[in-house]
């Protein structure tokens, strides 16, 4: 079967009543993005000819949140049931493909099972797992010869079916050909009064065609989402089963318990990273890496040697070799260090690039601003980069040294091997090799008495 005749068609259009939420289920987050953005992300990776995603009335929020993504929208107005949904779907499908049908809420199934259920050669395949707990569940009940003959829901299943523990996962795979037949022969005699998608089985085994199990041995691929309670379950086994690979791979993670990845991580040998932090987008971190307790990772590259303090905050940066960072910094997008820089606590970075071995280890601003190498930055130091209207660059050259609480007025350039008084406000140029001062002249009162109210 090749790849172009498969459709892909994901029922997005489930409220989360159980969340009680305005957001749709479709768009709450696991791992850092929308519910159905991971089961998009898989849908693509098989290169089907199409992809249909059903969603609800409201669903306005969903497209705009895909504007990039191909795919073909089909609201269903009245939620009547799995069964009614993709029968919104199906006057696009092509006669002639194999139609993959996804559940919305199983955020986590992979390309690899769906291929492989796609690829199962019966008029209708079904996706199962096996359950020590199956309460709640579908069961898959089976002809003697090992097909399907019908999925009955834990509440109208016998005691001898609810002993069964393999379970409907809610996917499947059929020829549109077959739901052409099948879909509008579907009624709601039974107690949601709904179009259910599971009595497809029973038309098929009724024409006397076959109905294959397809078991998926991964439970976490097809665990679905209800309520927060099971988002946040999801969530967790998730980021453990990354943690894990990572730890397999070499990376030193304090506790795989406390670690987040809502991204991509690469990482190089002897990474150390420690409790609670969260890592977001592309990171990449060279070898040797420390990343201390605490600290948010946004699309940050950093290179060999270099530590990241505790309770630090980047985002879209670059960290060249043997720098630090932290404790309490916050580096924001357009920043690039150079090898060997030291941004200390309670330091802000934004649009600025640092050269070389230079430092500001406290309490400094640094915005738009061009610093060559080994510069000193003292404490309390800003660079006013905005007057109201427009951003404007401060440009301080190799080995100036600046004093503490010194503001620069942008635009503003100083010289190499100038030095900058402690507590300046510097609004012109300084020429290489000077000293500038720029502060009121100090004045001193004798037998100064201070204003005392009443007692």
């Amino acid at each position: 079967m090749s790849e172009q005749n498969i459709e892909v068609c994901i029922l997005a259009a489930g409220m989360g009543k159980r969340m009680h939420s305005t957001i749709p289920k479709a768009m709450q987050r696991l791992a850092g993005k929308p519910i159905l953005a991971h089961l998009l992300q898989s849908a693509q990776a098989l290169n089907p000819s199409q992809i249909h995603v059903v969603i609800g009335p409201e669903g306005n929020s969903i497209k705009s949140a895909f504007p990039e993504m191909t795919v073909n929208w089909v609201t269903q107005t009245d939620r009547r049931g799995t069964g009614h949904a993709v029968l919104q779907a199906l006057p696009h499908f092509d006669s002639d493909s194999r139609v993959l049908i996804l559940v919305g809420d199983a955020p986590l199934l992979s390309t690899k099972t769906m291929a492989s259920l796609a690829a199962v050669e019966a008029p209708l395949s079904v996706l199962t797992a096996t359950m020590e707990d199956p309460r709640g569940y579908g069961r898959i009940v089976k002809s003697e010869s090992g097909l399907i003959s019908e999925i009955v829901e834990h509440r109208d299943a016998t005691d001898l079916q609810k002993q069964i523990c393999e379970i409907n996962t809610g996917v499947m795979a059929s020829s549109a050909a077959h739901l052409h037949d099948w879909l509008p022969q579907l009624d709601d005699d039974n107690d949601q009064g709904e179009l259910l998608l599971t009595d497809i089985v029973v038309l098929a085994n009724q024409a006397e065609l076959e109905v294959k199990a397809f078991l998926s041995k991964d439970l976490l691929e097809v665990t679905g989402i209800n309520s927060f309670s099971q988002l946040a379950a999801l969530e967790s086994a998730l980021q453990r089963r990354r943690a894990e690979t990572l730890l397999a791979s070499g990376v030193h993670i304090i506790d795989p318990d406390r670690f987040d990845l809502r991204g991509e991580l690469e990482c190089g040998t002897d990474v150390h990273i420690d409790i609670n932090c969260v890592f977001e987008g592309k990171v990449s971190l060279g070898d040797g890496v420390r990343i201390g307790a605490n600290c948010s990772i946004k699309d940050a590259v950093i290179a060999a040697n270099s530590v990241i303090k505790e309770n630090s905050v980047l985002d879209d940066c670059q960290v060249g070799p043997e720098s630090q960072v932290g404790p309490f910094a916050r580096l924001r997008p357009g920043t690039l260090l150079h090898s060997a820089v030291s941004i200390g606590n309670f330091v802000e970075v934004k649009n600025t690039e640092v050269g070389t071995g230079s430092k500001a280890s406290h309490l400094t601003y640094l915005g738009d601003s061009v610093i060559g190498s080994e510069v000193n930055i003292g404490a309390g130091t800003i660079t006013c980069n905005y007057d109201g209207v427009l951003k404007h660059t401060t440009r301080i050259e190799d080995h100036v040294f600046v004093g503490s609480n010194t503001a620069f007025v942008a635009p503003v350039t100083i010289g190499a091997r100038s030095t900058i008084a402690a507590g300046s406000t510097i609004t012109k140029d300084v020429d290489e090799g000077e000293l500038a001062i720029s502060r009121g002249k100090q004045k001193s009162v004798a037998n100064w008495k201070r204003p005392e109210g009443d007692k």
